[in-house]
């Protein structure tokens, strides 16, 4: 470039007229008209791509005109005042509160942050916090059960439809059979088998499933065809754990009395079970055959307990039957047909199957397994379904004769696999229509049982007694008494019982002779009871289930202390207890007398270690002989300071000398530990 000449504009750049350059822009030579500049822009400022029309900030145009961006979302610290109630389930999701509280799911998650809970929009929410959460956004809540909420919708899908069968159709009875052991219960469900399922299919029904369907037979009869379902439950424990979880398994019960022997203890608890479960009694009088049968006996001592016979004006059936020789079973069919009629047991086989577990079990080649009773709906293959806190999908499903179904209507018991873990006998069973809310259920639940199992956790001890009598008046202290002799038992047993006041009631659950066991520990940690051990000690295994499951376990040799300490503990002044601190245990395996010594025992360290300075008590069946302290320990000749597991010693007693072959040397060490703060 010459001097005095000004250097060429650069293609891209503007003039200072907002014109390019000849020979730059869209065409050759062409200069584009200068368009709209905008408004307040600064000579030099660039402009406008060419052709480009100017659009003042803030006006939207295209496919967003029109869209004027909300406001920021601000969440209001002031709760709205209750105007309408709604109800919700337990483990009910983000979402699902927040389309019942007619609000976005983000203003919901938002008023959980915060209060300082971090969920996503298909977390479950616990009941409580959900009922919170409504109040806030102005709605009072009605929690109920995952199944009320089931049966809710399809009561109300039923009743909204025609022709949905809301009433239902005749389903067949569901009948357990009670009564005294050796009254002829497992007898009288053979014949009834064996008489009324057709050939061929006799064999091992109750072996394979514990449930089955009986089908009449008998073509004379009125209620032939019709079917019956028998439950062979094991006793009055299984019926009444199911009653406890809220299930109404059976719907007639047949108690069975034998004629011969008449009414019995468990006759009775069988009869309470019945009433307390509200369920109707058929009484079958058994063995009428024998020579020695007073039927009329039976049905005076029944009227007594309020079953009064139909022809002695009373409402309670009476079916004379003879298991072993096979009489009246068809009549007793009928009778439990007649009763069932008149209870009009009905079931609408259209909608989702709903029922109850009457047994679970782990099998190596299925995995979980359960026994089904389908009390209405009908259950099919690959349906999702919740029961307790397991979900899963079925599978395959079997009937009572090991035949595979597609399908099973009302009052059918399967057994269904396809199982998440193993529910309990007396879980509600439920199908569900989405696999997802199934798991979200199982999941709630199965946190919910974890929380209730640690809160269970806390055990009651002598230290905290006068605190839980403060907390809760009246306290019932259960107790487990061991003794070495039955006459320690008795006074002991007398003695805890005038021990109790208006305050305090003292309750002996267990009263043995014999060291302290597993299944004492076991009863105690079930019951929430301490153990007294009174010159026993608790056998090893019963002593680290102690320790693992926080029962308190207190040993003695005076009646007078263990008195003096229980008084204590009830007024609340229990002073520092003495602790001791297990070290080892060493057999006998040979005596030795040593003269100026006395007697020496060559043992075993079968556990721990014995030191030269422990205390040590001699063991003879797991009963107390002698506690002194250690006079000599050696080995090889040598003084020991020690003695390890598996290693062999010579040891003395001080100022004790019987010690036979057998015995059972404890080591431990005593300190005095302060009893706990009492509030």
């Amino acid at each position: 470039m010459r001097p005095g000449e000004r250097r060429p504009m650069h293609p891209t750049r503007q003039s200072p007229t907002g014109t390019r350059p000849l020979g730059v822009g869209p065409g050759p030579g062409i200069i584009p008209p200068p368009g709209p500049t905008r408004p307040g822009a600064r000579p030099g400022a660039p402009s406008r791509r060419p052709g480009q029309r100017y659009i003042p900030r803030g006006v939207k145009e295209g496919p967003m005109k029109g869209y004027v961006p909300p406001p920021r979302m601000t969440v209001s610290n002031e709760p709205q005042p209750i105007t309408r109630s709604i109800t919700i389930t337990e483990g009910i999701s983000v979402k699902d509160l927040a389309e019942k509280l007619g609000i976005r799911a983000k203003d919901l998650i938002a008023r959980l942050l915060a209060r300082g809970v971090f969920a996503t929009i298909n977390q479950t929410l616990d009941a409580e916090l959900a009922s919170e959460m409504s109040r806030f956004f102005g709605a009072d809540t009605n929690v109920i059960t995952f199944e009320e909420q089931a049966a809710k919708d399809v009561a109300e899908a039923g009743s909204g439809e025609e022709g949905t069968g809301a009433e239902g159709v005749p389903r067949p009875p569901v009948v357990t059979i009670m009564g005294h052991v050796d009254h002829g219960k497992t007898t009288l469900l053979d014949s009834i088998r064996s008489t009324n399922v057709a050939e061929g299919e006799a064999g091992g029904i109750t072996q394979h499933i514990g449930a089955y369907k009986v089908r009449i037979q008998d073509k004379e009869s009125p209620a032939y065809g019709r079917e019956i379902v028998f439950l062979d439950t094991p006793g009055h424990e299984a019926f009444t754990r199911m009653r406890a979880r809220g299930a109404k398994a059976t719907d007639i019960v047949v108690l069975v009395v034998a004629a011969d022997d008449g009414v019995m203890p468990q006759t009775l608890e069988a009869i309470d079970h019945a009433h307390a479960a509200e369920v109707p009694i058929l009484v079958a009088v058994n063995k009428v055959d024998k020579p020695d049968a007073l039927p009329e006996r039976v049905k005076k001592q029944l009227a007594d307990r309020g079953l009064v016979p139909e022809d002695w004006g009373g409402t309670t059936v009476f079916v004379e039957v003879s298991a072993k020789q096979k009489n009246n079973l068809n009549l007793l069919m009928e009778m439990i047909c007649l009763v069932a009629d008149l209870e009009e047991l009905k079931a609408t086989p259209e909608r989702p199957a709903s029922g109850v577990v009457l047994e679970a079990k782990l099998d190596r080649g299925r995995g979980p397994v359960a026994t089904v009773l389908v009390q209405n709906g009908t259950l099919r293959t690959g349906d999702n379904f919740v029961v307790g806190n397991v979900f899963g999908k079925v599978r395959a499903m079997f009937d009572d004769r090991g035949n595979q179904l597609e399908e099973a209507p009302p009052s059918t018991p399967v057994e269904i696999l396809g199982l998440e873990g193993l529910p309990q006998a007396g879980d509600q069973f439920i199908v569900v229509a989405d696999r997802d809310k199934a798991r979200g259920i199982s999941d709630y639940r199965e946190q919910k049982a974890r929380e209730a199992a640690l809160a269970k956790s806390s055990r009651v001890s002598l230290e905290g007694l006068a605190e839980q009598m403060a907390s809760s008046g009246v306290k019932e202290l259960n107790i487990i008494l061991k003794a070495d002799v039955g006459g320690s038992v008795e006074v002991l047993t007398d003695l805890l019982n005038k021990l109790s006041n208006e305050k305090v009631r003292l309750k002996v659950l267990r009263s043995g002779v014999g060291a302290i066991t597993e299944s004492d520990v076991l009863l105690a940690s079930a019951s929430n009871a301490i153990i007294i051990g009174f010159n026993v000690r608790p056998e090893r295994k019963a002593q680290d289930l102690a320790e693992q499951d926080k029962v308190d376990v207190r040993l003695h040799s005076i009646i007078y202390e263990l008195q003096d300490e229980i008084k204590r503990a009830m007024s609340g002044l229990l002073e520092p207890t003495i602790k001791e601190t297990y070290q080892g245990r060493a057999q006998v395996l040979e005596t030795f007398r040593i003269p100026k010594v006395g007697t020496v025992a060559g043992c075993r360290v079968l556990d721990g270690l014995i030191k030269r300075d422990s205390e040590v008590r001699l063991l003879r069946d797991n009963i107390v002989i002698f506690k002194g302290k250690i006079g000599s320990l050696r080995r090889f000749k040598e003084d020991a300071s020690e003695v390890r597991n598996g290693m062999e010693c010579g040891l003395a007693i001080a100022n004790y000398g019987d010690i036979k072959v057998g015995d059972v040397i404890e080591a431990f060490v005593s300190e005095r530990v302060a009893a706990e703060v009492i509030a």
